[in-house]
């Protein structure tokens, strides 16, 4: 492939689609582009005549979909004047505000739930060089606290509200389409702070604008005040999306805020969503629904990922999967379907939980010869 051809980011890859212009100075890891995967496996287990594709968003620079909504709030911030950004986060979103930061040359403020963070995370942010805050509270708090400095100090939120957020986000609906060559029939996401599942469905509107047809007057993102508004949907142009939260912190399910959330999939432990109205507004207008799924199911998803299909994501991204195989097998998703997963971000994010839902179970220690070897892997086969 020629030099000048070579994929650089989603800024420049989509840049008639973005609100940049030639002068903008763009904040780009090489983001995006990440890989729509058929499951072969799953499918088969589950009997049903489906198409099951993953957007497997865990392979963005920093280890998942955040990369997206940040490579376009750095950018947009850096060209406004700003020196610093700050965000609440559950863990991705500041690993992605670290390195964003640390490439544009400014400081990163992350706040993060004392103790209620994997591991992985916390190490990108810190080795990225962001200045880590833990607060004595949960994300909805830390949000608020966000929101509040904001208004007192010159730093520039990056978290869900800044709508530059969501316009880099919406790129991973342009890919899916551009792959599969038309829209899924069904798209599935995790939802937390619920930008990902808005996001996604400015993409697949904007799209489906662009090859002809127009939004309605109300979309989601804009309140009818888009080049794209004031026209009849075309059937099959544009998904019905699904939400998938976990039990314990699934407000959408609730219909009200959570005041203790409480999961083991640390990227969707959010009881005040940020992109409440919105996220019920793409749950209207395209047909979806919000579900709720048990710890157990979510890992239970996270583990068969892994084991049939070889893809090992992190236990929030395994709701999407887990909750279309259950609308699967029940025939809610009928039989015939496309479907699309977003798995939002990487398994190597939180190691410490996948190792403890393995135990022993994979790992054998015996003496250093070769017939205690033999023996291992002919009592394995």
């Amino acid at each position: 492939m020629p030099f000048r051809d070579r994929y650089t980011g989603l800024i420049n890859r989509y840049r008639d689609h973005l609100p940049v212009s030639d002068d903008t100075r763009i904040i780009s890891l090489g983001e995006g582009n990440t890989p729509l995967i058929r499951l072969k496996n799953i499918p088969k287990l589950l009997g049903k005549d489906v198409e099951i594709y993953v957007k497997y968003e865990g392979l963005n620079p920093t280890g998942s979909f955040k990369d997206r909504g940040m490579t376009m709030a750095v950018t947009k911030a850096v060209e406004e004047g700003s020196n610093a950004i700050i965000c609440a986060s559950t863990g991705n979103t500041s690993a992605a505000a670290a390195a964003y930061a640390a490439r544009a040359g400014i400081t990163a403020f992350v706040l993060i739930p004392e103790g209620k963070i994997a591991m992985g995370k916390l190490a990108q942010a810190m080795m990225y060089g962001a200045v880590t805050i833990q607060i004595r509270g949960n994300f909805d708090e830390g949000m608020e606290l966000v929101k509040q400095v904001a208004l007192q100090a010159p730093v520039t939120i990056v978290n869900s509200v800044n709508p530059y957020r969501l316009q880099g986000q919406k790129t991973a609906a342009f890919e899916i389409v551009e792959e599969l060559g038309r829209a899924p029939d069904y798209h599935c996401l995790p939802v937390g702070n619920a930008g990902n599942i808005t996001a996604h469905w400015i993409g697949y509107c904007e799209y489906s604008a662009q090859k002809g047809t127009k939004v309605t007057e109300s979309c989601a993102f804009c309140d009818g005040n888009c080049r794209y508004a004031g026209g009849p949907i075309i059937g099959g142009n544009r998904p019905a999306m699904i939400g998938y939260q976990a039990a314990g912190s699934a407000p959408f399910v609730r219909g009200e805020a959570v005041k203790n959330p409480e999961t083991v999939a640390t990227a969707i432990r959010i009881g005040n969503p940020q992109s409440w109205d919105r996220a019920w507004k793409v749950k209207e207008e395209s047909g979806g629904w919000f579900d709720e799924l048990a710890d157990e199911e979510i890992l239970a998803a996270q583990k068969l990922l892994a084991q049939r299909e070889g893809i090992f994501c992190e236990p929030a991204s395994a709701a999407s999967i887990g909750g279309a195989m259950r609308d699967i097998k029940t025939g809610r998703i009928p039989e015939g379907s496309t479907i699309v997963c977003t798995l939002t971000g990487n398994g190597l994010k939180d190691p410490d939980t996948a190792i403890k839902q393995c135990g022993d179970s994979r790992m054998v220690t015996i003496d250093a010869n070769i017939s205690s070897v033999k023996d291992a892997i002919l009592g394995n086969m």
